[in-house]
């Protein structure tokens, strides 16, 4: 869609934004707003204990940061007033059923959402694998779930990476695996819920043992290493996220779905303004090193292409 026509639609919409404390979901929330004040509503799904922390930490990781000082300097002392009118937060939860969402809340968004994008992710690359899988890949079918109960929904909008596609080269075909279940060294189907129970088996066998909580983390970072390379992918971050496109895939039916796949993305490039950053991000700790003159040099081929985006 060319952007006019973006823009075109976003106006009156009700908008779901999870994972909006993460570095896109905020960027895109501040764009909406920016470009689209006729938004009807974006509700911000939140981590918290109830919708008063989840308020804190949206004025606080999201609608205080650097990012909105474009959109503060052109609302002015009306900037307050746009966002109680068209932002809110909900607190809830993707790795939980119905998003964890109280019964008001979830009955509200139901019949009020017209577009859900799911930003949500655990981005570890070797974080825990029961974690990691809670959130990339059931939380996937949670918020699928949840999206086909909206009575008008017209549009989810999944947030994947370029890199579910494992360690491939060449053209990469769609059906090759996020329509099969097909994976990258073994004959046999990936299969989720046998992942699941896997993942639940290690852990109360850990518990059994009355591991410490080091233990358990440690454990459980090997081996979601050991289950993303039996299968062809390099770590537990784009493993999970593989997982939850092919459980997107199988189980979307007719529903109107778009998938984004980034590569690496580093900091704005035009919009708001430039270079706009938040902490140190995949790539983002070389870059820092080499400017500060620690790193001398990065091991790689001359005709390598380096895939960033901005």
């Amino acid at each position: 869609m060319e952007l006019e026509k973006i823009v075109q639609f976003l106006e009156n919409k009700t908008i779901l934004v999870t994972g909006a404390t993460g570095f896109l979901g905020k960027m895109l929330v501040e764009k909406v707003l920016r470009v689209q004040p006729n938004v009807k509503k974006l509700y911000l799904l939140i981590r918290a204990s109830d919708s008063h922390s989840a308020s804190r930490r949206m004025y606080t990781e999201v609608i205080g940061k650097e990012l909105f000082r474009v959109l503060r300097e052109k609302w002015d002392t009306n900037f307050e007033s746009l966002i109680a009118e068209k932002v809110a937060a909900i607190s809830g939860d993707v790795s939980c059923e119905n998003l964890g969402l109280d019964v008001n809340d979830m009955e509200k968004l139901w019949k009020d959402i017209d577009v859900i994008v799911n930003s949500a992710a655990t981005t570890s690359f070797d974080g825990r694998y029961d974690v990691a899988l809670g959130t990339n890949t059931l939380g996937v079918l949670h918020v699928l779930s949840f999206a086909k109960k909206c009575t008008n929904l017209k549009m989810l909008v999944h947030l994947s990476t370029a890199y579910v596609c494992g360690e491939r080269d060449g053209l990469i075909l769609e059906d090759e695996m996020f329509y099969t279940g097909k994976t990258l060294k073994v004959t046999s189907k990936l299969d989720f819920k046998e992942e699941q129970k896997l993942m639940a088996e290690k852990l109360e066998e850990l518990r059994d043992q009355n591991a410490s909580a080091d233990t358990i983390t440690t454990t459980m970072r090997d081996f979601g290493i050991q289950r993303a390379k039996l299968y062809g992918w390099p770590n537990t971050y784009v493993f999970t996220k593989a997982m939850g496109e092919i459980c997107l895939r199988n189980s979307k039916e007719n529903f109107p779905l778009v998938i984004i796949r980034p590569t690496m993305v580093t900091s704005s490039y035009k919009e708001p303004f430039p270079g706009w950053i938040e902490g140190l991000r995949t790539i983002d700790s070389v870059i820092v090193g080499y400017g500060k003159g620690k790193v001398k040099f990065f091991l790689s081929k001359p005709k390598l292409v380096l895939d960033l985006v901005s």
